[in-house]
């Protein structure tokens, strides 16, 4: 199950505001005027950076470290102390994330080095992903520290990843490859996670000895398959010049997180965004949190690894057409009536899962999540985009990423919160529906047509 949270829409620049805080703009190069053969190269360069880092997302985020924290790192814990100790860790990383990301975006902005900061902070993420090697029994707080940087790592170069693709992409191309790497991303993630399936499910024939060594080797193999997969976006893609400068300029970080409240005070005045804008930190909430917890969730309640590692898998490839048929049902329904569908599996997917107790259930719960996770969020998307002004697309895109990682921190540790008072991570994931039910009648509030 692939969480693409860290990535921001794809049409923004790193710093996500073009003419706020006092900033005057002037034209970058753009690459896409190069000749065609090499323009090709620099683009298949930036799509193979989502291949890249999606094995993060996919087994590491999602699948195999949170049932190897429940099994290895958290198993002499007691009761259900792991999985309350991985939402608080997840949320952990969230805040850090929020915090850095304004910060991050205000540097790429006022510098010529965003290639150099995405080498940085992807060398880091593969690094502690690399390190979760030397995590053994008992040993959940070397694990959860090892994510947290992991995913600061993963977030931070995804900034300046995407604020490379105006630089690429004409405007008449932007949204083809944006979603052409996408789903390279999909795949990349998906291939990798298959990989990891075989050598759990049969360690002996490739030499692992274990299924605990073979998850210990997964770790490692993300780490060097996001580095390898990193290379030809730092030695093909040209670094953009500083074309952005500021009365600010001395203290970039600064004027990040003033042009975030400058943001924010502007689309006050908007009225039916503002509502969409609750109505999505809500659901979303919800949604990232069954993406985060699903595993270590289901290896609480007794479901086998490979029944949780298959299941995901499928996941990963039933949301690859799902979500562009999801997109098609939009065209007939709308996209607020396409969004209500989904916040409905997504309720009913959390009441099912407090009653759950057998393989199966998870295996039609993670299809059921394929059907309508990646239409859900890109409904989101464009429902805000046709809502934002067009002149200020970029600044309020900008907002929208960062706000949603403020704001998805509550519902893992909602989810822990409760795991711990109650003793059992079933109330914990019930829990989840407030967000869906309280998102949805808040999206009913918003008149999308007076915006």
């Amino acid at each position: 199950m692939k969480t693409r949270s860290g990535r921001r829409n794809k049409n923004q620049g790193a710093g996500g505001n073009e003419q706020g805080g006092g900033k005057i703009c002037s034209p970058l190069p753009d690459f896409s005027t190069l000749p065609p053969e090499r323009s090709q190269k620099i683009v298949r360069a930036w799509w193979l950076y989502d291949w890249a880092n999606s094995a993060f997302a996919t087994s590491i985020m999602a699948t195999i470290l949170p049932y190897y924290y429940r099994t290895v790192a958290g198993g002499s814990l007691p009761g259900n102390r792991a999985t309350v100790y991985w939402g608080y860790t997840v949320s952990i990383a969230l805040l850090l994330i929020a915090l850095s990301a304004p910060m991050l975006g205000a540097i790429g902005d006022y510098t010529q080095a965003r290639k150099r900061f995405l080498a940085f902070l992807a060398g880091l993420g593969a690094c502690s992903t690399a390190l979760l090697v030397f995590v053994g029994s008992g040993k959940w707080l070397l694990a959860s520290a090892l994510f947290i940087v992991g995913n600061v790592g993963f977030a931070g170069a995804n900034i300046f990843y995407d604020s490379l693709l105006p630089h690429i992409a004409g405007p008449e191309g932007i949204d083809r490859i944006s979603a052409k790497g996408y789903a390279l991303g999909y795949l990349g993630g998906g291939f990798l996670l298959a990989i990891h399936f075989l050598w759990i499910r049969f360690p002996e024939i490739f030499f692992l000895g274990s299924a605990e060594r073979a998850m210990r080797a997964s770790f490692v193999s993300v780490g060097v398959w996001w580095m390898l997969f990193s290379i030809p976006i730092l030695r093909r893609v040209p670094e953009p010049s500083v074309g952005v400068h500021s009365r600010n300029e001395a203290h970039p970080i600064l004027g990040g997180f003033r042009t975030l409240v400058c943001t924010f005070r502007e689309i006050r005045r908007y009225r039916e965004l503002s509502k969409f804008l609750v109505a999505f930190w809500l659901y979303s909430d919800g949604i990232g949190t069954i993406i985060k917890m699903a595993t270590i969730y289901g290896s609480e309640i007794g479901i086998g690894p490979m029944d949780l590692f298959g299941a995901l898998l499928m996941t990963q490839f039933v949301g690859i057409p799902c979500s562009v048929l999801f997109g098609a049902l939009a065209g007939r329904l709308g996209a607020k009536r396409a969004i209500y569908l989904g916040l409905s599996v997504y309720t009913g997917i959390s009441l099912w899962a407090c009653f759950m107790t057998n393989a199966w259930e998870f295996w039609v719960l993670a299809f059921s999540v394929g059907l309508v996770q990646g239409g859900t969020q890109a409904l989101s998307r464009s429902l805000y985009g046709a809502m934002a002004p067009k002149e200020k697309a970029a600044e309020f895109f900008g907002f929208y990423s960062v706000s949603s990682k403020f704001a998805g921190m509550a519902g893992p540790f909602l989810f822990a919160l409760v795991g711990q008072i109650t003793g059992s991570s079933r109330l914990g994931i019930v829990a989840l529906v407030l967000f869906f039910v309280a998102g949805g009648w808040v999206l009913t509030r918003v008149k999308e047509d007076r915006s």
